[in-house]
């Protein structure tokens, strides 16, 4: 069964409407390299067509969106590579290169469309799904949405353009999503501005027949907004009932987050006394992940704060393909993905153990020119 579902619906005034439908369910819609390719040449099709007046972007299933990358084909492209040189690094594993490369292309092309890209994301959203989501003009939650970026916990970073995202956030909030791995709902994804429209999982089926009903596609950022806002508006009691644990601890994560050293931040993560299971569970993702991956994600947000969306994706980009060649991230993929034992190996057993040097050999370019330089 192909990993896409494209199609292309004509709406009432003679238009057309885009859809993209992640086909992977058993996978929960992970993205393979074969999508990402799919979808490019697809998407570029469809920003030049004047006819073609908004795209659909939905995963199969109720249960996720997409629950993110095919880390398991990048683990073994990884450990296919050879012997590592002085400082621990593999050569660049060209698979993975591909991979990322072709991804935050894919991102970055949503970002910058033109046109109204709606993304459904009920279900889990999470890694390479919220790339595609957050790139999307009009990003739908539900009230099943579960949206997170847990890199910590496999030894990897919130990529996919969250350098951009999280730092855009209120102050503390989009740092403590990234070293947690928190879960957002879908208030909490609405609040922050992860999400623009906020929609019952029931009205699923009503999107599409109402865009395809719409008569006059001249305006079409006004007619998918008109669309949107009345299916939000018949949802309001819906999310009423949820609650909204980020937004109710925001000063608490605050003060948590204020301090001046990495290490101080985490303890104060750790030993914060807030009684409430959302928390607990932020907390003990931090608590297993990986010291070098803490270290990784509070440098990459700091040195990303001022950087323009095409720069977050070629710093991410190298960032990303470092990590592919240093053990940790392959490490946290055996743990928790491949053998499943919850028992990662990681290099450094605490924060004061991260050698600088690796660090620093890790947010060095691994190419002379960016394959992204044209972004």
């Amino acid at each position: 069964m192909s990993g896409l579902i494209i199609e292309e619906y004509q709406t009432a005034d003679g238009n057309r409407i885009g859809h993209v439908r992640l086909n992977a369910e058993r996978s929960l819609n992970a993205l393979t390299l074969e999508m990402i390719e799919q979808m490019l040449p697809t998407l570029r099709a469809w920003q030049q067509d004047p006819r073609l007046v908004a795209v659909l972007l939905d995963g199969a299933g109720d249960k996720a969106f997409c629950a993110g990358g095919d880390v398991v084909t990048l683990y073994h492209s990884i450990c296919a590579t050879g012997p590592d040189d002085e400082r621990g690094l593999a050569p660049v594993p060209e698979l993975a290169a591909r991979f990322f490369e072709q991804e935050y292309r894919l991102d970055y092309l949503l970002h910058t469309f033109g046109k109204p890209v709606l993304c459904w994301g009920g279900g889990i959203v999470m890694g390479g799904g919220m790339g595609l989501f957050s790139a999307s003009s009009h990003r739908i939650v539900t009230d099943t949405s579960r949206l997170a970026m847990p890199e910590v916990t496999i030894a990897l970073y919130p990529d996919v353009g969250g350098s951009w995202f999280l730092n855009h956030l209120p102050p503390g909030l989009g740092e403590f999503i990234a070293l947690t791995g928190c879960a957002i709902n879908g208030n909490d994804a609405h609040w922050l501005g992860l999400s623009n429209r906020a929609i019952a999982a029931d009205k699923r089926a009503e999107l599409l027949p109402a865009l395809l009903a719409v008569a006059d596609w001249s305006r079409p950022e006004a007619r998918v907004n008109a669309v949107l806002r009345q299916l939000e508006a018949d949802s309001a009691d819906v999310f009423s009932g949820l609650p909204s644990p980020l937004w109710q601890h925001q000063f608490q994560i605050r003060r948590l987050l204020d301090k001046d050293r990495l290490e101080d931040k985490v303890a104060a993560i750790l030993d914060a006394e807030l009684e409430d299971p959302w928390y607990h569970k932020a907390r003990q993702s931090l608590t297993v992940g990986s010291p070098l991956a803490i270290t990784v994600i509070a440098e990459q947000l700091r040195r990303s704060r001022h950087s323009s969306l095409a720069e977050v994706f070629r710093q991410e980009l190298a960032l990303s393909v470092q990590l592919c060649r240093f053990r940790e991230f392959a490490e946290g993929i055996r743990a928790r993905l491949i053998d499943k034992d919850n028992r990662p190996d990681w290099t450094f057993t605490s924060l004061k153990d991260v050698d600088e040097g690796i660090l620093a050999a890790l947010f060095e370019s691994p190419w002379p020119v960016n394959p992204l330089t044209s972004l």
